[in-house]
């Protein structure tokens, strides 16, 4: 069997900066086992396959250890290969999801693909002190804040100590989260975040459109208002147009074809 793979950087305007992701058309599901397969050997930290389905298409995202219910950079790394490779020439995608219900993908101007994900705003955690104690010793410096939604967030006061956080991941993979988030106020952007999920074979992640789901609510009330620029703070980096929409987040970033070629099965 021989299947088309593409391998795409999203949410940056330039190859070798913001995110890889790999992307898979196919024409019927392959076995999850071939699925999980494929996405350990791209090695990245996800790889999407999408199934058209009448006017939609079926979207599943798989990091090299596991599925995942939610991932941003690999959606838009998804709606770019469909309208810039093969031709999908209407203004909105809809993908359905195994576990995050039907989102969406529309053009924006300048070559910007906007996400409509859910919101997943965080709240206070139980035993905040023991937690802290644990987060601290995992990152490396003590949040000013903890809080959590499917991830731990983790504030802190200046862009310049999210940059200077050197986590122990083995520490982080043994927390009760599928990751960890860290962010605080951006220096020439509204917020700036680091993402963490070592136990799911993501150590650091490039640019995270899933944890903007969290992201976008908490800052949009702590700063008073709905429209936002983000930047992550990795060694690749990315940057990001947020919108607050209630219970519906707008997530927006730039992807760029880096490489195309086939798999053999």
């Amino acid at each position: 069997m021989i299947l088309p793979i593409y391998q795409v950087d999203a949410f940056t305007d330039r190859v070798f900066d913001g995110n890889p992701a790999a992307v898979c058309p196919l024409d019927t599901w392959l076995s999850e086992r071939h699925m999980q397969f494929i996405a350990a050997e791209n090695n990245l930290s996800e790889t999407a396959f999408f199934v058209p389905e009448e006017d939609e298409f079926r979207l599943r995202w798989f990091t090299p250890q596991v599925e995942v219910d939610l991932c941003g950079h690999a959606t838009l790394a998804t709606a770019a290969v469909l309208y810039r490779e093969l031709g999908y020439d209407r203004p909105e995608i809809r993908f359905r999801t195994m576990k995050a219900g039907t989102i969406s993908v529309t053009r924006q101007d300048e070559d910007w693909l906007a996400l409509d994900f859910p919101s997943r705003p965080p709240a206070p955690v139980d035993a905040p002190a023991a937690l802290a104690a644990a987060l601290t010793a995992a990152l490396g410096a003590p949040p000013s804040q903890i809080l959590a939604a499917r991830d731990y967030v983790a504030i802190y006061e200046d862009a310049a100590a999210i940059r200077a956080l050197k986590p122990d991941m083995a520490a982080l993979a043994a927390l009760d989260r599928f990751a960890v988030m860290v962010t605080a106020p951006g220096e020439d952007c509204d917020f700036v975040s680091r993402f963490f999920a070592p136990a799911k074979g993501i150590p650091e992640d490039p640019v995270t459109g899933s944890a903007h789901c969290t992201l976008i609510p908490y800052w949009s009330a702590r700063l008073g208002r709905q429209e936002m620029e983000a930047h992550q703070l990795s060694a690749r980096g990315g940057r990001l147009r947020c919108v607050d929409r209630g219970d519906r987040v707008t997530i927006a970033g730039q992807a760029v074809l880096y490489m195309k070629g086939e798999l053999f099965l």
